[in-house]
Order: C-alpha cells, then sequence, then structure tokens
C-alpha cells in the first residue's frame, strides 16, 4: 500500500488543506486498477484532522486486506458544513475532493464503488454526506456519532458551544433545520429504496451513546434499514479501531483469509 500526503488549496473552503490517501500496491491490485477500486470516505472528529486514522488505527492494515482506495480529508472542527463564513466543507467533501480525486489519481466517483465513515462529528458528517447525497453513497457508518442535537443544549458552561452557536446559528434553532439527523433521515425515509446502507456503533460506555440509541430508534419507527452494534468501550481510537474492523465487514464482506 501506498501513503499518500497532500496539500492542497480547496477553493470550496478557501484556504490549502491536508489530504491522506491510500492507495494499493500497483502489484497487488491484479486485473482490477485503482480507477474500479472501492472507494472509503474515512471522516476524523473534532479534536483531529487528516492524519488521526492512520496514525491511531490499523486502517492501513485492513485497506491492503479489502484492497481499498481510502480517502481521509481535513475539515478542521466544521461539523462537514458549509459554513456562514463561506468556508464550505460539505461542497468539499461531496463534489470537489471527488472531482480532485478523478483528476489526480484517476478514482471514479461511482456511487456503487463509494463509502462513507467516521467518528464522532466525523459519524455526524457520514451520516450527512449518505442522507443528503444518496446519489454518491452506497454506505455510510457512524462510530460514536453525533446524530442528534440534543447534544447542542448540554450543559451552559460547555466551552463548545460558542462554537456550535458560530457554526450552526442559535442553538434553539437546530431542531428541525438543514443541521439535523431526525430531518435528513425523515426526508430519506420518503424514498428508502434510494438510501445507503446506515451502519451505527457505539460503545455502551461512550457519553454519546444515547444518541446513537435515538438514532437507531428513529430508523426503526421510519422503516430505514440501519445496521446497528453496540459493545463495551468509550469515546476513544480502542473502541474505534475495533469497531471499523465491524463496519468494514459490513461494507465489504468478511475479513479476508489470514487476517
Amino acid at each position: 500500500m501506498a501513503l499518500f500526503h497532500i496539500e492542497h488549496v480547496s477553493e470550496a473552503v478557501g484556504m490549502n488543506l491536508s489530504l491522506k490517501v491510500i492507495l494499493p500496491d500497483p502489484r497487488g491490485m491484479g486485473e482490477v486498477p485503482v480507477a474500479q477500486r472501492e472507494v472509503l470516505y474515512l471522516l476524523h472528529g473534532l479534536s483531529d484532522d487528516a492524519s488521526a486514522w492512520p496514525r491511531y488505527s490499523m486502517i492501513e492494515v485492513l485497506a491492503r486486506r479489502y484492497g481499498l482506495v481510502v480517502v481521509m480529508p481535513s475539515a478542521g472542527r466544521s461539523f462537514y458544513t458549509d459554513q456562514p463564513d463561506g468556508q464550505n466543507y460539505f461542497t468539499y467533501i461531496t463534489e470537489e475532493l471527488p472531482k480532485y480525486l478523478q483528476d489526480v489519481f484517476g478514482i471514479q466517483p461511482r456511487c456503487e464503488k463509494t463509502c462513507v465513515a467516521g467518528l464522532s462529528m466525523g459519524g455526524y458528517g457520514a451520516i450527512k454526506c449518505g442522507l443528503v447525497r444518496p446519489d454518491l453513497f452506497r454506505a455510510a457508518a457512524s462510530l460514536s456519532g453525533v446524530l442528534s442535537l440534543s447534544i447542542m443544549g448540554m450543559d451552559t458552561d460547555d466551552k463548545r458551544k460558542e462554537g456550535f452557536r458560530n457554526l450552526f446559528g442559535p442553538l434553539e434553532e437546530l431542531p428541525g433545520s438543514e443541521h439535523d439527523p431526525a430531518v435528513w433521515l425523515q426526508r430519506g425515509a420518503a424514498h428508502p429504496e434510494s438510501l445507503p446502507q446506515l451502519i451505527i456503533t457505539c460503545g455502551r460506555q461512550d457519553d454519546l451513546y444515547p444518541l446513537s440509541l435515538i438514532f437507531r430508534d428513529a430508523c426503526k419507527q421510519l422503516g430505514v434499514n440501519c445496521i446497528y452494534h453496540e459493545g463495551e468501550g468509550r469515546h476513544d481510537w480502542p473502541y474505534w479501531d475495533s469497531a471499523i474492523r465491524l463496519v468494514l465487514e459490513d461494507m465489504y464482506g468478511p475479513m479476508p483469509e489470514g487476517f
């Protein structure tokens, strides 16, 4: 496998961004070139960047086993949204980045070959990508994701609340807005046949565990197919490194022999 570190200027965000890309070794690709490989967009959490997944998990080893192209963008603390200040991270992930990867690596942006997953803030971003742009992804997975806006109304002393206001506007207006996962899910449920496979996983000792339960139950009520996993674990890399293996099995089948 090759791990590329790329610095490039994004027009959608208006600044230079870091990007990590895992590509299969040409000698091991057989008759399946990069242009026809399965592609996984893997999104980081609130306090991380593009380097987090390759630094703290076994994703490069897992990608080698599955023969995946793995794309790990940087999105700051944006929650993968198009922001009021013009830094349009959702547009970057869903429109600009696929075109960039096609131009640079020949990676074809095909829905049937493209999945998205992320942890915490990245889980929010991955589910948003899957529900708002189901034409781009065949599966979307959240690992310990922010899947309910109830976290935005947390303890008034939470220092993150000011950042949330800068991103989303008045927090009391968030429920029912374009930023609300419940709204994406309700809209998607009108055409469930067009939705990607949704995958949710969270550790039972995670503070965000109740948010995954809220989203899981909403899927059931709306008749939206959702694969759900839970287990022992906190909001940390030991859990996510284990959980990403389950997610990949849901997306791509059992781990190839010898792993």
